[in-house]
C-alpha cells in the first residue's frame, strides 16, 4: 500500500462491507469533479447497472465507475470520474482496472469505452485501445 492510498478502499457495488453508494453523494462527487454539473436522480442510474465501483478515503466518496452491460458479451464503462482532490495519483486507473475485471467476471467479453480526445492517454494507459465507433447526439 502506497501513501497515497492510506485509508482508500475500492468496492465493487459496495460489496457487503461498504456503505450504500446514494445519489446525494455522487451528486456532490460530480459537482467537485465535472464543472457544470447539474444534479440529477441517480436512481434510474443505479438500477440499470451491470455494476459500479467507488472509492472511499476514510468513508468519504473519491471516485466512481459505472458498468452497463447488454445481457450478454458486451459491457460499456461511463462516468469515470476522480475528485479533484485524488487525480494524478492512479485512482481513475485503478477504478477502470477493477471494473474490468469485475465485469470479465460477470461474463462480459469486451468493455466499450466512448471518450473525448483529451482523455486517449489515460485510457491507453488504462488498456483501452482505439476502435472506430459512432456516436449519435440524441438531445440536440
Amino acid at each position: 500500500m502506497t501513501p497515497a492510498s492510506a485509508g482508500l478502499r475500492l468496492l465493487v457495488d459496495d460489496e457487503l462491507t461498504g456503505p450504500e453508494l446514494t445519489g446525494p453523494e455522487l451528486n456532490g462527487l460530480f459537482r467537485a469533479s465535472w464543472p457544470g454539473h447539474r444534479d440529477t436522480d441517480f436512481a434510474p442510474v443505479l438500477a440499470r447497472r451491470l455494476l459500479h465501483v467507488t472509492a472511499r478515503r476514510d468513508g468519504r466518496l473519491v471516485g466512481y465507475v459505472n458498468v452497463v452491460g447488454d445481457g450478454g458479451a458486451h459491457a460499456f464503462l461511463l462516468d469515470t470520474t476522480v475528485h479533484p482532490d485524488e487525480r494524478r495519483q492512479g485512482l481513475g486507473a485503478a477504478l477502470v482496472r477493477a471494473a474490468a475485471g469485475a465485469a470479465r467476471k460477470r461474463g462480459a467479453h469486451w468493455l466499450h469505452v466512448d471518450f473525448e480526445p483529451h482523455l486517449a492517454e489515460f485510457h491507453e494507459r488504462c488498456g483501452v485501445r482505439p476502435t472506430a465507433a459512432g456516436l449519435m447526439l440524441l438531445d440536440a
